[in-house]
């Protein structure tokens, strides 16, 4: 069953009711009203997710109610369709130069009404899914970079790792899930770095071996942090592997070449070379040429070999410092 509000804004009360009666019948909520003040009136209440209105009404017509909602911001991106029998051309070009979804004549078969409804709403449903997709990225963003505030050293790093990893994702041909799951964990690698002591964080000297064993933590100290979260499952073997090493002498658990997960590999190498060109208060940062060397040196005892070669590749095209200038 549909839970979608639609606000039907028709003065003809026998052709309202019929509308009305027609869309409940699909399970649609509808509100409605016989102009645009009292459609303006209900959206006050409960803000409708179509709306399907007339042009010629008395009051405040189809023209004015559309502008009217369109210039309140939380309303802007909701569907609107108008059903009129104005079939001049002028008034067709006039509704569709306003930006209304749909311009639909008077009379309309029931399907090809319904057809149209279904049509918009799952539009808005796809935009409403990507704008929360973006917002919830960014709010991922703005979590992780509460590292940085604690660890100046690491400014840029996530935006920098993500789109290393993105880049390499791109050269293998994953797919658009893919990719945000591969994104969502590179922008939550480090978040077990929350737990980790400041002063361990920004030591200047060489760590002692307690010292190390707490860095060492932050994987398994992350993926507890985000474990239970339905959506981030996917990024689950980013935090927990991204230390893990080809030849097995990483951490935390050792494992090594195919047993660390495909995800967790890529992103070893975007962390590992935005480590290195990254100045740490223990020592200096290295050229992107030197830490490319670096990670070339590593195919085979630090990386997957293949995972490697698509590097190199991105390299050569100039994606990688393409990234490394647009993030410094």
């Amino acid at each position: 069953m549909t839970e979608e509000t639609i606000l039907l804004v028709e003065d003809s009360d026998v052709l309202r009711q019929g509308l009305k009666s027609l869309l409940e019948q699909e399970n649609y909520a509808v509100m409605t009203g016989g102009n645009g003040k009292e459609a303006l009136d209900k959206m006050k209440v409960k803000t409708p997710d179509l709306i399907l209105a007339d042009i010629l009404m008395p009051e405040m017509d189809g023209y004015a109610l559309f502008e009217a909602v369109h210039n309140r911001p939380e309303w802007i991106s909701i569907p609107f369709i108008f059903l009129t029998a104005r079939r001049e051309r002028k008034h067709i070009l006039a509704g569709k130069r306003l930006g209304a979804d749909d311009y639909l004549l008077k009379p309309i078969s029931p399907e090809d009404l319904l057809t149209a409804i279904r049509s918009r709403l799952g539009r808005s449903q796809q935009l409403l899914l990507a704008q929360l997709h973006e917002s919830y990225e960014a709010s991922l963003i703005m979590l992780a970079n509460a590292i940085e505030v604690r660890d100046p050293y690491t400014r840029g790093h996530v935006e920098r790792v993500m789109n290393y990893a993105q880049t390499i994702a791109e050269n293998l041909g994953w797919s658009s899930t893919e990719i945000t799951n591969l994104r969502f964990g590179s922008i939550l690698h480090d978040i077990g770095k929350i737990h980790i002591p400041a002063d361990i964080l920004n030591k200047t000297g060489t760590l002692t071996e307690e010292e190390w064993v707490e860095i060492r933590k932050h994987p398994e100290m992350g993926a507890e942090l985000v474990k239970g979260i339905h959506y981030l499952n996917q990024a689950l073997p980013v935090i927990l592997y991204h230390h893990e090493r080809w030849n097995g002498s990483g951490y935390p658990f050792g494992l090594k070449e195919e047993d660390i997960p495909v995800i967790a590999r890529i992103v070893a190498i975007a962390d590992s070379f935005d480590a290195m060109t990254t100045k740490r208060p223990y020592r200096d940062e290295l050229t992107p040429e030197q830490a490319y060397n670096e990670v070339i040196s590593g195919s085979g005892i630090q990386y997957d070999p293949l995972i490697v070669e698509v590097f190199q590749h991105a390299w050569d095209t100039e994606k990688i410092t393409e990234i490394f200038l647009a993030f410094p």
